[in-house]
């Protein structure tokens, strides 16, 4: 059987073509610097007022920070990224039999981003999960390696709080009330994708994953401590997020700055290879309900700030950005008013 997946245990010296990108469209890695002053916000610290404005300053500047002192417990960390690296380590015809290029499924392992849609592909392999409510969805995640589903399962709900605290911090840091945007957004699904990204022969020539801005509210991102590979863009620039110990880094998506009225940034980032060391990520993404209408409150408009986007439910945003390839740079853009 031919692996359709890159972590086949198949040694590449060259990168097979299917991967290359055109030259305008490479990662140019000797123009990233790295990114010194990327926001680290304690989130234990004694001041609850200035942790607020510190993520309201880090969404409106950057539009991603780190935090530490996060409330997961470092063994529910350092579990969860064993777990995956035993996952990815397993024989391929195991992997295999999870294997969909559907990306309706909700749970799968798969490749790139959207082999169906794509032209050139991304050098990922990756297991998506849904992740909430637990009890409809763990049943279907893989049961090799045995330990997984109880480990995934408590890494889910640590994370899922953590999420939650950090939207009504959000919510506070827009001059909203502490509940508001999780109202807005109803009772929110979850999701994970565990992304492998192979040692590479090549990186110069491909990305994991090529600069894109996630469709969700909110992601909280578990870096290798190790390989880094997390880029985002700043003022033009492409910058080298360095991992930090026990951090996550957090990422506002595309519904936030819709929410926000444009105020706080859904930012580019994507991942680039290593050609001597795979590298492992776990991004858990908190997604408004499906019928959830994203639309900015009132008093973000009222201050002289006319609505930026139309009102748009969740499900509706969903399928069109699925529906496209990554590389069509910005689906909020087929929202603005």
């Amino acid at each position: 059987m031919e692996a359709k997946v890159i972590s086949s245990g198949q040694t590449y010296t060259t990168l097979p073509p299917s991967f290359i990108r055109p030259a305008s469209d490479r990662p140019d890695l000797s123009q990233v610097s790295d990114c010194e002053n990327v926001p680290l916000i304690d989130l234990a610290a004694p001041d609850k007022h200035l942790i607020i404005r510190q993520i309201g300053d880090a969404c409106q500047q950057y539009g991603f920070f780190q935090v530490i002192n996060h409330g997961v417990a470092a063994e529910t960390m350092e579990r969860m990224q064993r777990v995956a690296k035993e996952f990815f380590e397993l024989p391929v015809e195991e992997k295999m039999k999870l294997y969909s290029d559907d990306p309706t499924k909700t749970m799968r392992l798969s490749t790139s981003f959207n082999v169906k849609k794509e032209t050139i592909n991304n050098w990922r392999d990756y297991l998506r999960l849904h992740c909430y409510p637990l009890d409809r969805y763990s049943e279907e995640w893989p049961s090799n390696p045995p330990s997984f589903k109880e480990i995934v399962s408590r890494y889910c709900t640590e994370v899922r709080e953590l999420g939650l605290r950090l939207e009504e911090a959000i919510s506070e840091s827009l001059g909203l009330g502490k509940e508001c945007v999780k109202e807005i957004l109803g009772e929110q699904g979850q999701h994970m994708a565990i992304n492998f990204y192979p040692e590479c022969p090549e990186p110069d020539l491909t990305y994991g994953l090529p600069g894109h801005t996630d469709p969700n509210a909110l992601t909280i991102l578990l870096q290798d401590l190790h390989v880094s590979g997390l880029q985002v863009l700043k003022d033009g620039h492409w910058l080298a997020v360095k991992p930090h110990p026990n951090a996550f880094v957090i990422n506002i998506g595309d519904q936030l700055q819709a929410l926000s009225n444009g105020k706080y940034k859904s930012v580019f980032h994507r991942a680039v290879v290593n050609s001597n060391k795979a590298r492992l990520s776990i991004a858990s993404f908190l997604c408004p309900h499906d019928c959830a209408m994203i639309s900015a409150p009132k008093k973000l408009i009222e201050e002289g700030s006319p609505a930026m986007y139309k009102d748009f439910t969740y499900a509706e945003y969903y399928k069109k950005f699925w529906s496209r390839n990554l590389d069509n740079k910005y689906c909020l853009e087929n929202f603005k008013n």
